[in-house]
């Protein structure tokens, strides 16, 4: 296998910047994992209060976690040790208008549809850039104060408050009339302008040098999934379409091309709007891939993503999973020619799943033909990995995924689990713990520089690494 990945000049290293390994979201670690030889696993729970998720993880240049954790009160930023997972400083950040909406409507599913604030990158100086509740984009750095310990501080904040409505619900708003439009992800740009996307379809960008904020709105679409860039363009989906934008001379976003897909007739079981539930996952300097939201089945589609293209824009369409029990929600592993997906079916949340027997059910690989007449499924598991983030290890082949298997007294037993990448064999699969505490709940899997395996789980954080 080979990886083509133009770097970014303003991320740090690919592997450790974002929750989906770089800017293209390939979801491919250049080093290795877990190989199953004597595993060690260690756990912590994300907060003292329940929920406390650690939804993304990066590592800064010392191989520390900066991970995104979720409490009941708010999303925080822990910076933890390798391995140990002990805690060295947190940072507390704005609650969220879904959190005061789920506490004022008893709902918790308005925290669980909610990806706004999910998406941070990590900097080329170890720093977090991230848009919070109250719509500050912020970068965030840390360091040892006099005494030796560490603290997180703010190193640049730009308030978008006045480019993008926030009349959201809070303690003192609880029933908002205006528009609520939170900020889902930030990204930036091969020339440093900070791309970012909002749950009601804005797209902007940011020059930090100057604060000057340019945006366009996509009419009527939702986007609630992150997007990926490389040097030929920045890859947006929304519920209704795949796009291209670019920056014209001035910084503003201009779409450069658009291809709509079928949404089907309904939101699933297992997605949280009805559209693509997939970050678009970039090939090469060729492919950008999706998923639509077909009923019955979805389809894996494929598109050509430079701008000038005389032709059908679109390589493939291919089926996925079996009819009536075919959803994903999450970006595909996606390494030269191939791609790798998992089938979110059935799933709903860690805290409102009730039909176990209908959740998940099947990985598959499909790859682009080189005379890109089409393209063709190599192999499929039966493995059932309702809600991960799936990773491959560039230096050892394996996918990793994140599997349960029901147990007789009625609790899922949670399994770290690896899949040959050539055969689709499952090689090991570890046993993480059993139980609501170890589901992922929609949490990736990370691979950090020395080879240990993370996975949010909806308490916390499940490290797993081999013995020697």
């Amino acid at each position: 296998m080979t990886m083509s990945i133009d770097k970014l000049p303003f991320m740090a290293p690919q592997g450790v910047n974002t929750m989906h390994a770089d800017s293209y979201s390939s979801d491919v670690h250049p080093g290795g994992g877990p190989l199953g030889v004597d595993p060690i696993v260690n756990s912590r729970r994300g907060a003292k209060l329940p929920g406390g998720q650690c939804a993304t993880l990066t590592f800064d240049s010392g191989g520390r976690l900066v991970a995104l954790c979720a409490a009941i009160s708010g999303f925080r930023i822990y910076l933890m040790e390798p391995r140990t997972l002990n805690l060295l400083a947190l940072m507390k950040l704005p609650v969220r208008p879904s959190t005061w909406a789920a506490l004022i409507a008893r709902d918790k599913s308005k925290i669980m549809e909610d990806s706004s604030g999910a998406y941070f990158y990590l900097d080329h100086e170890d720093r977090v850039v991230m848009a919070d509740s109250d719509q500050v984009v912020r970068r965030i750095a840390h360091g040892q104060d006099s005494d030796g310990d560490w603290e997180f501080y703010d190193d640049g904040a730009w308030d978008l408050s006045a480019h993008v409505p926030h009349d959201c619900v809070s303690p003192t708003n609880p029933w908002p009339d205006g528009e609520c439009d939170p900020i889902t992800a930030v990204m930036p740009d091969y020339d440093g302008l900070i791309w970012w996307v909002t749950r009601h379809g804005r797209v902007g960008t940011l020059d930090t040098t100057t604060g000057r904020v340019q945006l366009t709105g996509l009419d009527h679409e939702e986007i609630q999934n992150g997007f990926s860039v490389a040097a030929n363009g920045v890859f947006v989906v929304s519920d209704h379409a795949m796009y291209r934008f670019a920056a014209d001379g001035d910084g503003a976003p201009v779409v450069g091309w658009r291809e709509s897909y079928d949404r089907g007739s309904s939101r699933k079981v297992g997605t949280i709007n009805q559209g693509s539930g997939t970050t678009p996952t970039l090939l090469g300097d060729a492919y950008v891939t999706i998923t639509d939201n077909a009923d019955e089945r979805i389809n894996l589609l494929v598109y050509r993503r430079e701008q000038a293209f005389e032709g059908d824009r679109l390589v493939c369409r291919v089926p996925l999973f079996r009819a009536g029990h075919s959803v994903t929600d999450n970006s595909m592993i996606g390494i030269d020619r191939s791609i790798v997906i998992e089938n979110n079916a059935g799933y709903t949340h860690s805290r409102g799943e009730h039909d176990w027997a209908n959740a998940g059910g099947g990985i598959a690989r499909i790859d682009i033909r080189h005379d890109e007449s089409g393209c063709d499924t190599i192999w499929e598991s039966g493995e059932r990995s309702t809600s991960v983030v799936p990773k491959l290890s560039l230096a050892n082949g394996l996918a990793y995924f994140y599997t349960f298997d029901p147990q007789p007294g009625g609790e899922n037993a949670w399994y770290f689990t690896a899949l040959d990448f050539v055969t689709g064999r499952t090689v090991f699969k570890i046993l993480t713990g059993a139980g609501l505490e170890f589901d992922n709940n929609w949490a990736p899997i990370t691979l950090a520089p020395d080879g240990t395996a993370y996975v949010g789980t909806s308490v916390g954080i499940v490290a797993i690494r081999d013995g020697h």
